[in-house]
């Protein structure tokens, strides 16, 4: 803090002194410097000059004419850090809600783990019923982070071996004729016992005639729950209002769990191509 005051003081003076003067000893200075750069390191800076310097470039435009101790990108870069800095400060994390603790995290895990196909509201019902005051959005948020370390495919897997009676899936298969063109083969099967339920063909699927082979292979209310589909655009919301308004819980499997293939490789291979052509 001494030297800036003594440096603001020298430059008062300058005012009150001729220019020769003030050419001369701004000339000794110069040379001096330029000595003392080649035979010593760089010296190191403190916050205060970098301060400094970052403000002396937006008060005087010819800045880099005098700058010999570093260059002037480097004063541009402590500017950005000092803008780094700010934008750091200001997206702090302030209070907010406490953390779950180790009393409620446990029972969370334990429900999650034990039960793959319960959701959030059903973990948060149970915790309730359990005495735990905690909100159903502090459960979800804990479970999508629980649920991001374990294996996606055994939980699939455990789906489908829990429910398997009552499991009914669905899906397309192409079959290319003799003049170079695909039939679509729509088809229903039980997961349990791999049995066909109803399949149709058509050149031309849409949800409508999707939704019409649907109603003829759920005539009736049956011991099926659950109905897996993959995302098939063809499959979309007139699809899932119907599988909910018949009663099934539409389930859709990704690409890198879905079991469609698996479940009709065999009947397809078994003539279904054949017969169809």
């Amino acid at each position: 803090m001494p030297e800036i005051l003594l440096s603001l003081c020298a430059a008062i003076r300058v005012f009150f002194r001729n220019r020769s003067d003030t050419a001369l000893e701004v000339l000794a200075p110069r040379q001096q410097v330029a000595v003392l750069k080649r035979k010593r390191p760089r010296p190191k800076l403190n916050r205060v000059d970098r301060l400094f310097w970052t403000a002396l470039r937006h008060c005087w435009s010819r800045w880099t004419e005098v700058l010999v101790i570093v260059k002037p990108e480097t004063v541009i870069g402590w500017r950005r850090a000092g803008f780094r800095l700010y934008g750091r400060w200001r997206s702090r994390p302030r209070c907010g809600r406490p953390k779950i603790n180790g009393e409620i995290r446990a029972p969370i895990q334990r429900l999650a783990q034990e039960n793959p196909d319960w959701g959030t509201p059903r973990i948060h019902g149970e915790l309730q019923k359990l005495g735990s005051v905690v909100v159903e959005r502090s459960v979800a948020r804990y479970l999508r982070r629980i649920r991001r370390r374990g294996d996606p495919a055994r939980r699939w897997v455990t789906f489908l071996q829990n429910h398997r009676e009552v499991i009914a899936a669905f899906d397309f298969f192409t079959v290319p004729t003799i003049t170079f063109q695909l039939l679509y083969c729509f088809f229903v099967i039980e997961h349990g016992r791999r049995r066909i339920l109803h399949f149709n063909v058509t050149g031309h699927p849409t949800a409508e005639w999707v939704v019409q082979q649907l109603r003829e292979a759920f005539p009736e209310a049956g011991p099926y729950r659950y109905a897996i589909f993959d995302r098939d655009s063809t499959f979309n919301n007139e699809v899932v209002t119907f599988l909910k308004a018949t009663g099934l819980e539409p389930k859709r499997a990704y690409n890198h769990l879905g079991r469609m293939e698996s479940l009709s490789y065999g009947w397809e291979v078994a003539g279904a191509r054949s017969s169809i052509t």
